[in-house]
């Protein structure tokens, strides 16, 4: 009987969807590219991804690179036997004779010559993301922020999916959003990074969410409003059929309401007559003409952030038209992700947590604020550009010392060390260990690094992983 009432919800979630204004509306840009000569710029994931999906319909691709062949052997390799001209080890503007349209990855930044001899010659450009609408036929639910992407976009996935709707999630978070064409879903959530929307013109989610807007990626923009234009992009193509989920909080996202043409779902602290807010022990979603209430008695994740990104995928899912039994479900078990305040062991009464996704200030404010006991925060790597000088309130609050690790660790220190007992180490092992020297029963390890990984990583998540493997090591 269980099973025949879930298959009777399934087949009403579908409905619902089909119901909806925007999903009808949704264009399937078909572009043309057969024969069309194509420049895929940025030899990564997502640059070995589109290539394929330019293959199959039929383009003259190309593929450049400022790396050079050897050190781009394994992604070569991934692409042997296509139609594929490399040309890799420069940026050449002649390799621009005849292109009639480049895809950017997502790593390429504006200024690059190859991008910069594009437009001034008036060849088309876009990301793998404007690429992949033209052709997907789902809706979208697009996520993007500073902080708190992943979770809420995991999130999402899940309530829609616990629907009984056939949904994928991508883009920023797990396989190019290019990989999902072809296939028939219902739905799909993509975590869109500012990179991915600098070159977007018809992207159109049908719920587009912005989460936060705080310093990041200043390594690669000119200043804190170019970043934050990147991010309003995801609003660009929506109509008044979609829904824009904006955080009324946040000084910098709720103004946008007044530029965009979509209709606003917002979440926040305070109450609000329509709209999602919290209280201590529970999140309220008020619609037109009733409300529904989600416990967080049972939820797993912790910390502040941690309820915002809970309140911005229930607007997302309530227009979504989720139920609100499938919502409380989802929230109830969800574990949270590895890699973001993720809690990794206790040992002589000290608690260990790897927030190594946590690479800007922002972020790391949010982590700090999560905890009462005091805090050895281990921070550092690559700087972003952002100002250190924000985490001032948190530290003194709740820092009893910092560890600093990575290229970033001197100028950390000299914005933040006047504040709390401060350490310089010269790698993440020694970082760990002088944690621990410090650290009393009752306090708190904290991984959250504030910086990029590579200076001695792949990534944030090996990073990460390195940390937790350090801290079972004790």
């Amino acid at each position: 009987m269980q099973e025949a009432a879930r298959d009777v919800q399934n087949v009403q979630a579908v409905q619902r969807v089909n119901d909806l204004n925007f999903f009808s509306e949704l264009p399937t840009g078909k572009m043309e590219l057969q024969g069309k000569k194509v420049m895929v710029l940025g030899l990564a994931r997502t640059g070995s991804e589109t290539a394929r999906f330019l293959v199959r319909k039929g383009a003259e691709v190309l593929v450049s690179d400022c790396r050079s062949e050897a050190e781009l052997k394994r992604e070569t390799e991934a692409l042997s036997g296509l139609p594929v001209r490399f040309l890799l080890g420069g940026e050449e503007a002649a390799w621009l004779e005849g292109v009639e349209l480049l895809v950017a990855s997502p790593g390429v930044p504006a200024g690059n010559p190859l991008l910069r001899g594009a437009r001034q010659r008036g060849i088309g450009v876009i990301s793998e993301i404007e690429l992949a609408c033209r052709f997907l036929t789902a809706p979208l639910v697009a996520i993007t922020g500073t902080n708190g992407k992943s979770t809420t976009s995991t999130l999402v996935g899940e309530m829609l999916e616990a629907s009984g709707l056939k949904v994928f999630v991508g883009g920023n978070i797990g396989a190019p959003l290019i990989g999902f064409v072809g296939d028939q879903w219902n739905w799909g959530v993509v975590e869109v990074s500012s990179f991915q929307l600098e070159w977007v013109e018809q992207f159109r989610p049908g719920i587009a969410v912005l989460l936060n807007l705080t310093e990041d990626h200043l390594d690669r923009y000119p200043d804190f409003a170019s970043y934050c234009e990147a991010k309003e992009r995801i609003f660009h193509a929506q109509t008044g059929a979609d829904v824009a989920v904006l955080n009324r909080d946040d000084p910098l996202v709720w103004p946008i309401r007044k530029r965009i043409r979509s209709r606003p779902v917002s979440f926040g602290w305070a109450e609000v007559p329509e709209g999602v807010y919290a209280t201590s022990s529970e999140i309220i979603w008020r619609g037109k003409n009733r409300e529904e209430s989600f416990s967080l008695a049972r939820v797993k994740i912790q910390g502040v952030h941690n309820v915002e990104n809970l309140m911005a995928a229930i607007a997302a899912a309530k227009s979504a038209h989720v139920s609100a039994e499938v919502i409380q479900r989802v929230m109830e078990e969800f574990p949270g992700l590895e890699h973001r305040l993720e809690f990794v062991r206790e040992k002589d009464g000290i608690r260990f947590y790897n927030d190594s996704k946590g690479t800007n200030v922002g972020a790391v404010v949010k982590s700090l604020a999560s905890f009462s006991a005091p805090v050895v925060l281990i921070a550092g790597g690559i700087d972003k550009g952002g100002d250190y000088r924000i985490l001032e309130d948190e530290v003194k609050r709740k820092v009893k010392k910092l560890v600093l690790f990575g290229m970033a660790k001197e100028k950390i220190r000299t914005a933040l060390g006047h504040l709390s007992d401060t350490a310089v180490v010269e790698s993440l092992e020694a970082a760990v260990q002088e944690a621990y020297r410090t650290a009393r029963p009752g306090e708190v390890v904290l991984l959250s690094p504030a910086c990029s990984s590579f200076d001695m990583f792949q990534n944030y998540a090996e990073r990460g992983k390195v940390f937790k493997t350090l801290v079972q090591g004790l």
